[in-house]
């Protein structure tokens, strides 16, 4: 009887499974306040000029997690933590002497490299601003603080910083102002509940360099006093203002006087009618803007 050998076939069928796509980075979004419009393209610029090499190493390390948690699927269940203890350049972005610590809720400042010139560290959990923070760093130039929680300002915190040009405390909780360094060219604190009592007299005075000064929708029952000559944009908008006096923009005693570079004041949303005033405003190339009656 012939034995009958039967052969087997086993056909595995593969299926083609197309690559996904790879992720994309999406870029920052820098949004503008009420501040010199050259801010927000500047610091997207600083950003694009290497922003290739930090998605090559955030792709990295999101394959390099993704099999971790393939290999133990008991990780799956691990709530993600946020580690403040990091070092700045791990818990932030740094680039050539900028330093981006926005929207990872750091209660306080972080140690910064000693080269920083610019720090971004808007939409945190800031509360207070100590003066050991930027005791080492003299190379600061740009400082943004909008978007925090900060109450308090130590004296002397940004008295070490000779080359500040710009700060910005927008939005914040600040009743009054802490000692400016000379050479701001921009101070931004809108949006904040500084009454006239949290300036001190002398606060603009010596600040020859000031352009650009924004104060508004705060609780200010005046106008600040000895503005200096330099002052291009002052922004007052919707404080508590009843009124003003004729040397407040002007000199009284010099009815030749003419401040040549205000090119914008904003008083609106103020309790002060203009129009009672029109002597205060006569040395202004242009009126200020709000309620005439």
């Amino acid at each position: 009887m012939e034995t009958l050998q039967a052969t087997f076939f086993l056909f595995v069928f593969v299926p083609l499974v197309s690559p996904a796509p790879p992720l994309q980075q999406q870029p920052f979004q820098f949004d503008e306040y009420d501040t010199d419009v050259s801010m927000g393209s500047l610091i997207q610029q600083d950003y694009e000029m290497q922003s290739k090499d930090i998605i090559k190493d955030g792709t990295n390390t999101s394959l390099d997690t993704s099999l971790s948690l393939q290999g133990d699927d008991s990780q799956l269940d691990v709530p993600p933590t946020k580690d403040t203890n990091l070092p700045t350049c791990l818990l932030c972005v740094c680039l050539s002497g900028s330093v981006y610590c926005e929207e990872i809720d750091i209660e306080a400042v972080p140690p910064l490299p000693k080269e920083t010139a610019y720090l971004y560290a808007r939409f945190n959990k800031i509360k207070r601003i100590a003066a050991s923070d930027f005791a080492d760093i003299t190379t600061l130039r740009r400082i943004d603080f909008s978007g925090n929680r900060i109450e308090e300002i130590e004296d002397g915190a940004f008295s070490k910083l000779l080359l500040l040009e710009e700060l910005s405390l927008a939005e914040n909780r600040l009743v009054k102002l802490p000692v400016l360094p000379p050479k701001l060219t921009t101070f931004n604190a809108n949006q904040n509940r500084i009454k006239s009592r949290g300036i001190k007299a002398n606060a603009f005075k010596k600040l020859t360099n000031l352009a650009y000064l924004y104060l508004g929708h705060n609780a200010l029952e005046s106008v600040p006093l000895n503005l200096p000559e330099s002052l291009r944009i002052l922004h007052l908008q919707y404080n508590n203002i009843t009124t003003i006096t004729d040397d407040t923009f002007c000199k009284s005693n010099n009815t030749r006087y003419i401040r040549t570079r205000m090119d914008e004041i904003r008083m609106e949303g103020n309790p002060i009618v203009l129009a009672k005033h029109v002597n205060a405003f006569s040395c202004l190339r242009m009126l200020p803007v709000g309620t005439y009656y």
